[in-house]
């Protein structure tokens, strides 16, 4: 059903093993703890999250049950083939490809839904609700595209979907949301969501290496797909902060309206000047809430460098809160791979066998629709923001004076200018020119950036990118 890990699946789990060595114990369960009321739990596709996830529930049994009360009991794997070599050592009776031995089987209370992408595990996710089961899942993609519809036959048939593997891998985001801050009015979440663009552009930023050659190696650690396209254009980052910011805001909106752009088109030269002006360069997920509504964006951003987001380095992820009550919050930790994603999906099995998803579920509302949005979305052209500007000049006189004129037009001032030595770019003739920007609309920057572009005595595309206030 779910497949066992592919090629990439192992080099990936291989790669995230080297920074997470997981050791399993010899334990299954005590005489103590065998003597414990059990919940029956399936796992649907087993594939490397899965393959962590039985292996966390049979090797960790006993801390497992003395957290839940109860022994998590791996009753059911639905693989869909049973011959395949498997990354847990799992009993002969437990593996199956029949899901309907799940459906049919009433003891059989929680399950962890672990297929990726959106069909068949839509519809694999409905049938198990409507045969009466809780469910716990990391797939944030079907959430992000069918959250709503899911979520509300949950609530209809009384049953639950924990999802805190889903966002930020080994990162309990949801939890601290839903929560531990629950008390909070949130103002601002800013994170670093997408492991393998993180671990590009660090290696850019590292080593002075060009996107393709950092994107070649990604693959070869397994951190990239083949086809690494949703990490590194946006779409990634951009599905699990639509659910980040329906939790934290209210916010009503799909991942496909929030503004993303993507790191491909990121050169080494503005890695190293934005660290000559004490920046390093993220991709960066934000919300902000302020009287006048939501903004929300992915974009690569300027982050003052010392700042906790700066300095979060290779295939790591990290979240910055701020509460009212609490003030700033950091979250850092291994946003994906098999143990720390495991170990979410296992906390979520822990907290929705004892009851606290259910609780969580019913009182929160998540992903409904009824009533009218918690906050208004910011259109993305009225976003405020100072900016990086890159471009090539011509080496001549009267140059800046056209910029800081096209500038003007759209009302943004400068901050500072930088020009640098030629770089061989070009004709040769030009030379490098950064511009920072004061305060500006993203509107006015956009349209300031079109018409420098079509200065005669401008060469290329001009690279534009947000800094972090």
């Amino acid at each position: 059903m779910g497949g066992a890990a592919g090629t990439g699946q192992a080099l990936r789990l291989q790669a995230f093993a080297q920074i997470f060595p997981f050791q399993p114990t010899s334990l299954r369960f005590s005489e103590r703890v065998k003597a414990m009321q059990k919940t029956k739990v399936a796992i649907v596709g087993m594939g490397t999250v899965g393959s962590g996830v039985a292996q966390l529930l049979l090797d960790h049994g006993d801390r497992t049950a003395r957290h839940a009360g109860r022994v998590l009991w791996l009753e059911k794997v639905v693989v869909r083939d049973k011959s395949k070599a498997r990354l847990a050592d799992l009993p002969e009776d437990v593996l199956t490809d029949n899901l309907q031995d799940v459906l049919d089987d009433p003891d059989i209370t929680v399950v962890a839904q672990l297929i990726g992408g959106l069909e068949p595990a839509r519809s694999i996710m409905l049938q198990l609700l409507e045969a009466g089961k809780d469910i716990v899942t990391a797939n944030k993609a079907l959430l992000a595209e069918h959250g709503p519809e899911l979520f509300e036959k949950a609530r209809q048939l009384g049953r639950s979907i924990a999802f805190e593997a889903s966002v930020a891998g080994g990162i309990p985001i949801i939890t601290n949301i839903s929560q531990c801050l629950s008390a909070n009015q949130l103002s601002s979440l800013e994170g670093i969501l997408n492991g393998t663009s993180n671990f590009i552009v660090t290696q850019m930023d590292r080593l002075g290496m060009p996107y393709d050659q950092a994107v070649k190696i990604a693959q070869e650690k397994g951190y990239a797909e083949a086809d690494p396209t949703m990490d590194v254009d946006g779409t990634d980052a951009a599905q699990k902060l639509a659910i980040l910011a329906h939790l934290a805001f209210g916010a009503h909106v799909s991942w496909r309206d929030i503004p993303r752009v993507g790191i491909d088109q990121l050169d080494p030269a503005d890695l190293q000047y934005a660290r000559e002006l004490g920046y390093r360069i993220k991709l960066l997920a934000t919300a902000h809430l302020d009287q006048a509504g939501l903004e929300l964006h992915v974009a690569p951003t300027l982050v003052r460098a010392g700042l906790p987001l700066a300095e979060v380095q290779d295939a790591f992820n990290a979240i910055a809160v701020v509460g009212d009550a609490v003030g700033p919050v950091f979250y850092h930790g291994l946003g994906a791979g098999q143990m720390p994603t495991a170990s979410a999906v296992v906390a979520d099995i822990i907290d929705t066998a004892v009851g606290r998803t259910k609780l969580t579920f019913q009182t929160l509302e998540l992903f409904s629709s009824a009533g009218p949005p918690r906050v208004r979305l910011r259109a993305f052209d009225e976003l405020p923001g100072r900016y990086y500007f890159r471009l090539h000049v011509a080496d001549s006189p009267g140059v800046l004076a056209k910029i800081t004129g096209a500038l003007g037009e759209q009302g943004i001032s400068i901050a500072s200018v930088i020009q640098h030595e030629p770089d061989g770019r070009g004709d040769g003739t030009t030379v490098p020119l950064v511009v920072m920007t004061h305060e500006a609309p993203e509107g006015a920057a956009g349209r300031a950036a079109t018409a420098i572009e079509g200065l005669p005595e401008v060469c290329g595309n001009v690279v534009r990118l947000r800094v972090k206030a």
